[in-house]
Parts: C-alpha cells; sequence; structure tokens
C-alpha cells in the first residue's frame, strides 16, 4: 500500500484516531511521506504528545561520567572507545567520580549520567589490573560500587549505561539506581556483516540486547532505550526495531524513555564518509515513534541537530534528554549541549513549558519508592510532589 496521495494519508489518520492499529506495512509509508503530506502527520503526532504531558517538556540536569572508555566492542560509528595506551584511554577513579559528583550539585544537576566500554576486563589485562587496583573484581562490580558512592556521599542519582546485563546484575544494579538504559540502536542482523557499523561488535546483537531489555521488564526496572538511526539500517529495519521495543513495552510496561539519535560522521571514526540521516528523517523516525508508542516519553538529543533541533517539538517529542552546565557530551564532543537558557526559550517559543526531571520519569517515580532504602529516600529528597526535581537550577 502506498500513501501517495492526500486521501491516502487522512484516510490513514482517521483509522488511527479511530483506534485501528497501525501495521508495519503502514509505518514503512509513513516513513517514506512526502514533504508535502509531512505536516499532516507531524500534526497528529504533536496532538499524540499532548494527550500524553500537555504543554510540557522535560530534561534531565546531569553530570556525565565517562567511567572507562576502554571497550571489546568495535564500532563503525564511535569515537568514545580507546585501547590501553592509546590517547585519551582512561578509567576514572573514585576520587574522580566524587570530584565531578561535587561540581555538579553546586550546579543544580540531579543526575550522574554513568556511560562506561562494555566489559574490558575480558580482552584487557589492563583493565583487570586497574579494577584490582580499585578492589572490584569486573567493571559492572565497579559501576554499582560507584553509583553506591553517589547515592551515599551526593544528591544526586545514579543512571547507569553499561551495556549488556543479566538478571542477576540488572537486580544488583536496581538497587543503586533507580532507572538504566542500553540503546537498542537496531534490530537489523546486517549490521553484523563484516565492514558493517556493528561488525567486531559482540555485544551489539540485536537478540542479546532485546534480552537485556526484556530481564529490565520483568524485574519492573524503569528503562531506556531507542534507536541510532543511519548506520546502515533500512526503513524496514528502523519500523522493526521500534516494533521490538513497543511490544517489549506492552508486555512489561517498564520503557520509561525512547530516543531517536542521529549518526553523525567524524574524521576519526571508519564510518567518517557515511552520509548522516537528514533533518526529514529525523522527523519522520520521531513521528512514528510517537504514534506506535503514544504514552512513552519520546526524546531526540538537541546537541546533535543544531540549530534547528526545536522543529522536534512539531515531531512529538516531549523531552530533551540529558543536558549537563558541567560536563561534554563525551559520546559526541564536537557537539555542545545547547546552553539552557537557549533550550528554554526556544521550547518556549513553541507554546511549551521547560521543567527539570530526576533520571527516572515521575510516573515510574512511586514504583521505585517502593523499594525502600537508601535508593528510595534519596529519591523522596530529590523530587516534588509531581516527580519532577525539586531543585532548581543554580
Amino acid at each position: 500500500m502506498a500513501l501517495t496521495a492526500q486521501l491516502d494519508t487522512g484516510s490513514l489518520l482517521d483509522r488511527l484516531r479511530g483506534g485501528e492499529p497501525i501495521t508495519r506495512e503502514h509505518a514503512c509509508e509513513l516513513l517514506k511521506t512526502s514533504p508535502a503530506e509531512l505536516p499532516r502527520l507531524l500534526a497528529y503526532a504533536k496532538e499524540l504528545k499532548e494527550r500524553f504531558k500537555p504543554a510540557v517538556v522535560s530534561y534531565s540536569r546531569k553530570v556525565f561520567i565517562p567511567l572507562t572508555n576502554l571497550c571489546r566492542d568495535y564500532c563503525g560509528y564511535c569515537i568514545f572507545r580507546r585501547d590501553p595506551g592509546q590517547p585519551g584511554a582512561h578509567t576514572m577513579t573514585p576520587e574522580e567520580v566524587l570530584a565531578v559528583v561535587r561540581q555538579g550539585e553546586k550546579l543544580g544537576c540531579t543526575e550522574a549520567l554513568f556511560s562506561l566500554g562494555d566489559k574490558p576486563e575480558l580482552i584487557f589485562p589492563e583493565m583487570r589490573q586497574t579494577l584490582h587496583r580499585f578492589g572490584y573484581r569486573s567493571t559492572l562490580h565497579y559501576l554499582e560500587g560507584m553509583c553506591e558512592l553517589v547515592l551515599r556521599e551526593s544528591s544526586l542519582l545514579p543512571h547507569p549505561n553499561p551495556g549488556l546485563l543479566s538478571a542477576e546484575w540488572i537486580s544488583r544494579l536496581a538497587a543503586v539506581s533507580p532507572s538504566m538504559g542500553l540503546m537498542l540502536e537496531s534490530t537489523s542482523e546486517a549490521l553484523l556483516q563484516p565492514r558493517a557499523a556493528h561488525d567486531n561488535a559482540p555485544d551489539k546483537v540485536p537478540s542479546r540486547r532485546l534480552r537485556t531489555i526484556e530481564q529490565a521488564g520483568k524485574q519492573g526496572v524503569p528503562f531506556t532505550t531507542g534507536l541510532l538511526l543511519g548506520i546502515g539500517e533500512t526503513l524496514e529495519d528502523r519500523v522493526n526495531s521500534l516494533f521490538a521495543i513497543r511490544d517489549l513495552h506492552h508486555r512489561y510496561g517498564h520503557i520509561q524513555e525512547v530516543i531517536i539519535q542521529n549518526f553523525r560522521a567524524k574524521p576519526e571514526i571508519p564510518m567518517h564518509n557515511w552520509p548522516e540521516p537528514s533533518h526529514q528523517d529525523m522527523l519522520r523516525a520521531i513521528m512514528l515513534a510517537r504514534i506506535l508508542l503514544p504514552e512513552v516519553n519520546l526524546q531526540a538529543p538537541p546537541n546533535l541537530s543544531a540549530p534547528n533541533y526545536q522543529d522536534f517539538l512539531d515531531a512529538g517529542i516531549n523531552d530533551w534528554g540529558g543536558v549537563s552546565p558541567l560536563t561534554p557530551d563525551f559520546i559526541n564532543p564536537e557537539k555542545p549541549w545547547p546552553h539552557l537558557l537557549e533550550l528554554e526559550r526556544r521550547t518556549s517559543q513553541k507554546g511549551q513549558r521547560l521543567k527539570q526531571r530526576l533520571p527516572v520519569y515521575p510516573e515510574f517515580v512511586p514504583a521505585v519508592m517502593s523499594r525502600g532504602g537508601l535508593l528510595a529516600e534519596k529519591l523522596r529528597q530529590a523530587c516534588d510532589q509531581e516527580g519532577y526535581a525539586l531543585r532548581t537550577a543554580a
């Protein structure tokens, strides 16, 4: 079925408004929508967003903690990872972690976002030696210890992005963090082929990533995931990836946020000549994600789409993700965060109010509170009556 005329698009929108479920075939066609037809689809996506979170767009004021950039995966688009001995290779000490957190507290931050390479100790003896010196058996043990340190010694809440996790490790990290994340990126197996984006990246096998997301769902852990657009996937792959996330959320209700992120080429990466997704590609993907997930928080990073990131508000996002007044985006260091006053101005121009949230979204706060212990105590101190961040920007 091709939506080549206005009547086709209008008819589909009428059926969707009437409650008819969207098919994969229809979803693929929506990603091929002509520029002339796109505005009416964006308007529908914005309508769905307003039903979900009317007139509010949130963000998390964070510090970015690159716990270690050693990683056993070699993704074609990654500038973050290092081998031991490479310039910039580093594993943060506990003292360095706490120093960043202390600075973030002074600037009104409420989230400590931990990003790290996936299980580097499995291939690098240097990482095993570092962990032994710190007194930990593995990178995940070290991450657990640093999340607990942040909870115990600061007002910030940890949000770890540690890669693949077993059910046991999801449970352990859930005791020291209110939420966690793992980007699905894509369900495409073709990306694992030689010279493709996920060649030589054992932790990027789609089924393994989906298993981690599902295990989090079985344990009721508020979870962030999403797509990385433009790394070699097809439009059908994008649809399949969104359907996979939707199916898991329908089963477990734990997907707190879906990120639609665009690949950005960099001179230092193997994919330096790879074409980036267009602005309209992003708008279409965001629109489709909102239609498929009408009651899930939807985010697109503003720093990766400057200067026109405010357009994403017209496509159905309700969150800008983590924005730091202190630390750069270590994954995309060449793309600075927008100034928070500018972010607020552009959000306001679109008729939306910018609100600071915690790493866990307000609707998931009560369930995390029910876990009790230090985590619940710290969360209670950090949130207002609506579940948003109590602290205001400094």
